[in-house]
């Protein structure tokens, strides 16, 4: 069983998709994580993350950078935006969400591509989206918890241009599938989110779920 989970930045998303993959025990990958990783590869690299090359460059990151708590930073993120527009960036790490999308049993994905360009096949697909305002608020108070002094204008300001970005590439753009069930976590807790999307992958796979 595959599922893909897509949205935005601050939607919810990598909350949603490691709580499906606990509930319904399947293997979880963040592939936004990939992304990151070549941000930050680039930026190590001195690279310019708009350039091609330098992207393309940068996905021969080690594995270990995966773990490195600076993917987490807004810096990185805004990185992550920037080479992900690039085709061979795209096609680069295509291969290894694939496998991990097929692997025996089935896997839970979370992106902005995995329902329409990775796992198009997914047996449930799962759109979660929320306004601006309160992603850059809840992006806002994570950066709070980690003693991150960062004004909510300029993370709003921020999330606005990745949306923007990723919109608006040629290369699979930020969008739900046609099929994809779409949850809206404006107004909706962390708990209530997930019992949600809970509810919305058993309801669409039935009864036998």
């Amino acid at each position: 069983m595959i599922i893909a989970v897509d949205g935005p930045t601050a939607s919810g998303k990598g909350t949603i998709a490691k709580a499906l993959a606990a509930h319904f025990a399947l293997p979880h990958l963040d592939t936004g994580l990939l992304y990151r990783a070549v941000g930050r590869q680039v930026a190590l690299d001195g690279g310019n993350p708009d350039d091609p090359a330098d992207a393309l460059a940068g996905c021969e990151f080690a594995d270990e950078l995966l773990a490195e708590p600076a993917l987490r930073s807004e810096e990185t993120g805004g990185f992550a935006s920037r080479v992900s527009i690039h085709p061979a960036v795209r096609q680069a790490l295509y291969q290894r969400q694939r496998a991990f999308a097929t692997q025996p049993g089935g896997a839970v994905l979370d992106g902005r591509d995995i329902g329409t360009v990775i796992a198009p096949d997914a047996d449930v697909k799962l759109f979660i989206t929320a306004s601006v305002h309160e992603r850059a608020r809840r992006r806002w108070m994570e950066m709070q918890d980690r003693e991150l002094e960062i004004p909510l204008v300029e993370i709003e300001r921020d999330i606005v241009m990745r949306d923007e970005r990723d919109i608006s590439r040629k290369d699979a753009p930020l969008r739900a599938a046609p099929d994809a069930l779409v949850i809206d976590t404006t107004s909706l807790g962390r708990e209530q989110a997930i019992e949600a999307a809970i509810a919305a992958v058993q309801e669409a796979l039935g009864p036998a779920s």
